[in-house]
């Protein structure tokens, strides 16, 4: 194995493919599989077991080895890569209006039907699940069956269901809640907060301070479903990125254009060969030949399939072997491109 970043593709006997990892230096993380076994997981010891060939694939540097990996574990989809998925993932919050009564799931990856209403993506199961079972606590909707049975269940008696299991109007009133919500989450209708706050200005009022903090715990669980991640958010706003990686001692460096989570274009380039005015120049008619072809759209949110592609370009751009440049669409405008061949080569000048 050498001693280069790269993708490693561990296989059967039959040649199947049965996990894809990335590393910074391949030969490293492949020995870790059959060193200190004691500390190694039991999905990674079985793994082991099964393991007969490897696959690798060079990369010229690490972030190449990211995206590639990202890429061949959605195209293959190997068996461990999905065993031993973080639970640190993306979730999300569904809900499905194809029923009698609107049901609520949480999931990490979610099947996109047309009666299936997908919020997210969120970092965190637990905000998820407070946020949902806050609402369901104020408004008292927490029903223990799953379905209407006719008969009461244990909710009920302790006053935490409207009766949802009974049926009738309880239902109607339940549904209505429930698209209240839906459009809270599209942010085109408060109501929803503000019922919840009038609960709790009037639970203050009458000295019931303990049921006023509840609400304001619940508003505030709801609330947090409206907090874009930091990388949602900054893959939105941030369209077009240019990243330059310095490849070795002799001055090579490797250019990447990126849009929103999709690689445009990358080359590799003397930096010591040539000035920094002539690679500006050659920097500049990249820039504008690939990104003056993309349209701008800035409603566009991040679709789930950009989900772990944004994850890997958010945290290459903030670890310390990166050096990247933004470049809004205004740069690329016949007006704007004095601003861009400035910018370039005050970046290009830094990397001295």
């Amino acid at each position: 194995m050498p001693q280069t970043p790269g993708v490693y593709l561990m296989k059967d006997s039959k040649g199947h493919i049965l996990y894809v990892g990335k590393a910074k230096s391949l030969k490293k993380r492949v020995q870790s599989y059959f060193r200190d076994s004691s500390n190694h997981s039991p999905k990674v010891k079985k793994l082991v077991t099964h393991l007969k060939d490897f696959d690798t694939i060079l990369t010229d540097t690490e972030f190449d080895a990211f995206m590639l990996e990202c890429h061949l574990i959605k195209e293959i989809k190997p068996h461990y890569n999905r065993m031993m998925k973080s639970p640190m993932s993306f979730v999300y919050l569904v809900i499905n209006m194809d029923k009698k009564i609107r049901s609520f799931e949480i999931s990490y990856q979610p099947s996109e039907n047309e009666h299936n209403l997908i919020f997210g993506p969120f970092t965190s199961r637990g905000i998820v699940e407070r946020a949902i079972n806050g609402m369901k606590d104020c408004f008292k909707i927490n029903c223990a069956h799953s379905t209407v049975k006719n008969s009461a269940c244990l909710n009920y008696s302790l006053g935490l269901c409207n009766g949802l299991c009974l049926g009738g109007p309880a239902v109607d009133e339940y549904n209505a809640i429930i698209d209240k919500m839906n459009r809270f989450l599209h942010r085109t209708d408060t109501s929803l907060l503000e019922e919840m706050e009038k609960m709790m200005y009037s639970a203050s009022e009458e000295f019931d301070f303990e049921a006023a903090a509840k609400y304001r715990d619940w508003i505030e669980a709801v609330k947090s479903l409206l907090n874009k991640e930091k990388v949602i958010e900054f893959t939105e706003e941030n369209h077009n990125i240019l990243i330059v990686e310095k490849l070795d001692d002799e001055g090579m460096i490797k250019l990447f254009l990126i849009n929103r989570t999709q690689v445009l274009f990358t080359g590799k380039y003397h930096f010591q060969n040539q000035s920094i005015e002539q690679l500006c120049e050659v920097f500049k008619s990249i820039i504008l030949s690939n990104f003056s072809k993309i349209i701008m759209n800035s409603t566009y949110d991040v679709s789930q399939d950009e989900i772990d592609e944004a994850q890997i370009i958010y945290s290459y751009l903030n670890s310390t072997n990166c050096n990247s440049l933004l470049i809004p669409s205004d740069w690329l405008n016949a007006s704007g491109t004095k601003k861009l061949d400035r910018e370039l080569f005050n970046f290009l000048n830094s990397l001295n």
